[in-house]
């Protein structure tokens, strides 16, 4: 019995932790957000380096005061550079904006992956009305 129950729990915890392997959910411009933001460069899983020009389009609501802030953090989750995006045209619309951002940054020591966060611009706060794009860049 006491077997069974090792072997039953072990196979679960196997199982749920994917064999020890870490799989990357990448939300790239076909997934996820596709509807309200899509980024045309840089595009997920390439290389990047500093200073990185960002481009994209993004429906006017994701703006506030034509803009939007972008992160990147290295593989561990520590922000490395901050832009704004800015609107192109009039943001005050449902339809897409075409969008441009610089963001300067130094090539982390440690760790070849990070993330690109495209954070929708929330003035009221409230966590319903927070959204994000997501995903997975390489430091030359």
């Amino acid at each position: 019995m006491n077997k069974l129950f090792i072997i039953l729990i072990t196979a679960f915890v196997i199982l749920t932790t994917g064999f020890g392997f870490e799989f990357y959910k990448d939300t790239n411009n076909e997934l996820g957000e596709a509807d309200l933001i899509r980024v045309s460069y840089p595009q997920p899983n390439s290389f990047i380096e500093s200073p990185l020009e960002i481009k994209g389009e993004a429906r006017g609501y994701w703006f506030f005061e034509a803009d939007f802030p972008i992160v990147l953090t290295n593989w561990d989750g520590l922000i490395i550079g901050e832009a704004i995006a800015s609107a192109q045209s009039d943001w005050m619309t449902e339809d897409f904006v075409s969008f441009t951002a610089t963001l300067e940054f130094e090539k982390p020591e440690y760790g070849e992956r990070g993330f690109l966060i495209f954070q929708k611009d929330n003035p009221s706060d409230l966590p319903e009305n927070d959204d994000a794009l997501e995903f997975t860049v390489f430091f030359k």
